[in-house]
């Protein structure tokens, strides 16, 4: 039992000194890597930064809804997403060329497709239509001193043409919403200026409760039907919806606009309303974004719209959106992906963090790991050589004994005593199972130079 202290000194030993080994001969490799790696992590900067910005637009608008489930989604995988409030889709894109903002909602036909592509605006994908709500109040279209007198008149005849805005109280939403500039193009498309109409740029909600109260004639907004105000407004009695018949021809002057219909009972299906088909206007609205902002954001942005916007809606069909196919802007290799590409396998499995460390690395990943091929075999002979070093380096000292002992002049007393000293440390080496021949060796030749000592020493005497 005394002898197990020391057994298991002696296997310690040898475990460290194969260590030291091991790590002498893997460690410049091991260091070049680890430089490699950190190198290729500073330069790529996978991770992408804990907070990003969206600009949504004003409150209680369909842009400041989609803000909300934006925000949820991505809350899933550790980013906070800050909402910033605009005035509408000129501001959200103001915002991005002013790099307040890293992602927003922008309306088509509100951006300088050249100029925004040259400063590194790219889309993300288009998202949903928005139409153009003409709503009014049929009772304004009956001219002054012409109201019907008679308790079964006829209704007034419906609003089917822009045209017929002239003279009345027209709210054109807020200037930074881009409405205004739209309800003149149209408005000169009809041969009138907005000079015709008294127009008004009151908020959304506001100009709803304006027009229910008769303090407006009409109101126009762009926005898609999950905006509150639409919802309400379809609801009210004394307010219609105007059906634009000249929908087709204004979509062929303004290639940013495109037809769409409201089904019948597409509101209330057990109420029938709208009680007929009515042809709208409508913009798409893309989620842009800049090159600055971060890859794997722009790569969460995309995979949460496909979630958010590829249902059945009002006026598309399921999968309809996102697409790449009505984007003004250029795409970015990240909506690209999750529009119209397979997302990589390893996305179902991982976390974010780890799918995104991959996606993003992975090219360095492998030119490591050819890197490491030659290198691995260069390895193990280092190895070998560091462990065989530990019994070599004392063929020196047995070298130097035996020339002492050619020479004849060291006495045989104080030889014998190094080759004692030097066989006391050989029998303490070690050295791995498949190196101890190479030991067993050393003491082979100490032994043999001992007996060559003393048998010479015996001659002489």
């Amino acid at each position: 039992m005394a002898d197990q202290p020391r057994v298991t000194a002696q296997a310690l030993r040898a475990l460290l000194e194969d260590l030291r080994d091991l790590l002498a001969s893997a460690g410049p490799v091991l260091l070049l890597v680890a430089a490699l790696v950190a190198g290729a992590y500073w330069w790529l900067d996978p991770q992408p930064p804990r907070t990003v910005t969206l600009a949504t637009g004003p409150a209680g608008s369909a842009y400041a809804e989609f803000g909300q489930r934006y925000a949820k989604a991505l809350a899933q995988e550790g980013i906070k997403v800050q909402l910033l409030t605009t005035e509408g889709t000129v501001g959200n894109l103001q915002a991005l060329r002013d790099g307040t903002a890293d992602v927003a909602f922008v309306r088509g036909g509100s951006d300088d497709t050249s100029a925004d592509a040259n400063a590194g605006i790219t889309s993300l994908g288009a998202l949903f239509y928005e139409p153009l709500w003409v709503f009014y109040r049929p009772a304004a279209l009956v001219p002054a001193g012409k109201a019907p007198k008679a308790a079964k008149a006829p209704p007034p005849p419906p609003l089917s043409a822009l045209g017929q805005l002239q003279g009345l109280r027209v709210n054109v939403d807020q200037s930074g919403s881009g409405v205004p500039d739209l309800v003149r193009r149209l408005l000169q498309a009809n041969g009138l200026d907005l000079a015709a109409v008294q127009a008004r740029e009151l908020p959304p909600e506001e100009a709803a409760h304006a027009l229910q109260a008769g303090e407006l004639d009409a109101l126009v907004l762009v926005t898609a039907p999950e905006s509150p105000v639409v919802q309400w407004l379809l609801r009210q009695p004394g307010i219609a919806l105007a059906d634009l018949p000249h929908a087709d021809a204004l979509s062929r002057r303004f290639p940013f606009l495109q037809t769409v219909s409201l089904p019948r009972g597409m509101v209330d299906l057990a109420g029938d309303l709208p009680p007929q088909d009515i042809g709208l206007l409508a913009a798409t609205t893309a989620l842009l974004t800049r090159d600055e902002t971060h890859p794997a954001l722009r790569q969460l942005f995309a995979q949460a719209a496909q979630k958010l916007h590829g249902g059945a809606g009002w006026f598309n069909g399921a999968r309809d959106f996102p697409n790449t196919r009505t984007s003004e802007l250029p795409v970015s290799p990240e909506g690209d992906r999750a529009i119209n590409g397979t997302p990589p396998f390893w996305q179902r499995y991982l976390p974010f963090w780890a799918s995104n460390l991959l996606e993003r690395m992975w090219l360095v990943i492998g030119g490591l790991i050819v890197l490491l091929l030659p290198l691995s075999r260069v390895l193990p002979p280092l190895y070998t050589y560091r462990v065989r070093q530990r019994v070599f380096r004392w063929y020196a000292r047995l070298r130097a004994v035996e020339a002492r002992m050619d020479e004849g002049q060291a006495p045989r007393d104080e030889l014998l005593n190094e080759l004692d000293e030097l066989d006391r440390v050989a029998s303490q080496i070690t050295v791995p199972l498949a190196h101890a021949d190479e030991l067993y060796a050393l003491r082979s030749n100490i032994e043999k130079t001992r007996r060559r000592l003393l048998t010479r020493s015996q001659a002489l005497a």
